[in-house]
């Protein structure tokens, strides 16, 4: 992988790196990291600490790269210009590439002649020996064959050479462009298989031609298909988050996140959805991706962060939610506060897809209900019954001996008979009262820790802001 540290890691490169770190480890081979941040410019240091912190977030590690170093010194494309500017000189004087002091408006003009004369531009290229050291430097493109190559995804794909123009490998400047800098790197680091996505299709024929150029055999290529919205069109910040880092701020878990980047255009089997690390690795292989464009679809993310959220046990739990928990509250927690929660935190599980949504499920226990939910409380606490229903409440729970969740169900089951209603108009009113939001763990569990004084408090305040 080769991520431009311009912009934080995208979800669709997240998933490329998760590809090549697949294959990688089930053929035993070797992954490397390395930096394209010739961009001088926009590349930031914040930026490349995002996308490796992001990688390793996502459980993927390196054999060699930004980080850990490896045999080839560098793996930052910024510390090797020499080597870019010498490969492409050498180009020319083998006469693979030559020099070109046209303009942009001169060249589009040859693009256009040639066109209408049915020729390729390559027809009116200016030879080395025309312009010497100066301008850009090209790739000069053979005319003789097409480039065929077979793509580990998309079977035999070949480009006519008309269709590929003689394009720039070095800038006025002295810097590489995207096609010599990755070329180089691939020859220089022994790149056996590159696994991109297929947006860089039309790029390869270009990085084959300059890899022969340098007398050496190009790596297997596998293009992956393009991330799509459920929308069906291209992936982008209209379907929502599509930086890796904001999952992972946003509490999704990193196992549920692998394992729905891996099935978004492979799965081992046609039945299988859920699997870990170790058993995509044991069965994973590239030629076994899928074509077609694959859907993101967060909805079916969240889902399965919630499965795996669920299979969490109980001590791992706690431990990953008590930070979210604590930002819901707004204060450290003491311990004993803690321990209020863990009467809870099974309930709390079973009901959450993300991390943050166990605090906000829990921030009752801890911060009175100075508001009530807008929605919750027009919906059911406008209705009418609803202040006898908060009147007989408080009597049952007043007499409750052993404040706990089975004593207090037993009271409150009694309720609705009572008061001649069904059992969620009876509830609804008590949870929205206790805990501001018709959204929260069972409610006789709630109120057993919650404790007998906060809970009558708070039905009587409710009771009166019902007038």
């Amino acid at each position: 992988m080769a991520p431009s540290p311009t912009g934080t890691l995208h979800v669709g490169t997240a998933r490329a790196a998760l590809f090549n770190w697949l294959y990688a480890r089930h053929t035993g081979g070797t992954f490397i990291l390395r930096v394209d941040d010739t961009d001088r410019e926009r590349s930031t240091q914040e930026f490349e600490d995002e996308i490796i912190g992001s990688l390793r977030w996502l459980g993927l590690d390196w054999d060699e790269g930004v980080g850990v170093g490896g045999p080839h010194g560098t793996y930052r494309q910024s510390d090797r210009l020499e080597r870019y500017q010498d490969v492409a000189h050498s180009l020319v004087a083998s006469g693979a590439a030559y020099h070109d002091d046209r303009s942009t408006e001169e060249l589009e003009s040859l693009r256009q002649k040639a066109q209408k004369e049915g020729k390729h531009p390559g027809h009116y290229i200016r030879r080395p020996q025309d312009v010497a050291n100066s301008g850009v430097i090209r790739l000069s493109i053979p005319q003789d064959d097409p480039v065929v190559f077979v793509d580990m995804v998309r079977g035999t794909v070949s480009f006519e050479p008309q269709d590929i123009d003689d394009f720039v490998i070095l800038r006025s400047s002295g810097t590489p462009t995207y096609h010599l800098a990755s070329t180089v790197d691939d020859v220089d680091y022994a790149i056996s298989h590159v696994a991109r996505g297929e947006d860089l299709l039309p790029s390869t024929p270009k990085h084959i031609l300059l890899t022969r150029a340098m007398g050496h055999d190009e790596p297997t290529y596998a293009h992956l298909p393009l991330l799509f919205g459920t929308d069906g069109k291209k992936l982008s910040k209209r379907h929502g988050a599509t930086a890796l880092s904001d999952y992972r701020d946003r509490g999704f878990l990193s196992d549920a996140v692998f394992n729905y980047l891996a099935i978004l255009g492979w799965s081992p089997d046609s039945e299988t959805t859920m699997f870990n690390r170790d058993e995509a690795v044991e069965v994973f292989d590239l030629d076994d991706v899928n074509k077609n464009p694959a859907a993101f679809d967060p909805e079916k993310l969240s889902w399965m962060n919630g499965e795996y959220i669920r299979a969490l046990d109980p001590a791992s739990f706690n431990e990953m939610v008590r930070p979210h928990v604590e930002t819901a509250v707004g204060r450290t927690l003491s311990d004993d506060e803690w321990e209020r929660f863990e009467e809870i935190s099974t309930l709390v599980q079973e009901r959450t897809k993300l991390l943050p949504g166990a605090g906000e499920q829990a921030v009752f226990l801890f911060n009175d209900v100075d508001e009530y939910d807008k929605k919750s409380w027009n919906k059911v606490m406008t209705k009418d019954g609803v202040a006898d229903v908060l009147d007989g409440g408080l009597a049952v729970l007043r007499g409750v001996e052993h404040w706990n969740a089975e004593s207090i169900e037993t009271a409150l089951r009694s309720l609705p008979e009572k008061l001649g209603i069904g059992a969620g108009k009876t509830f609804q009113p008590l949870r929205i009262a206790v805990t501001g939001s018709s959204v929260s763990p069972p409610l006789f569990e709630s109120l057993a820790a919650l404790g007998r004084i906060p809970t009558l408090a708070r039905i009587e305040r409710a009771r009166e802001e019902l007038g």
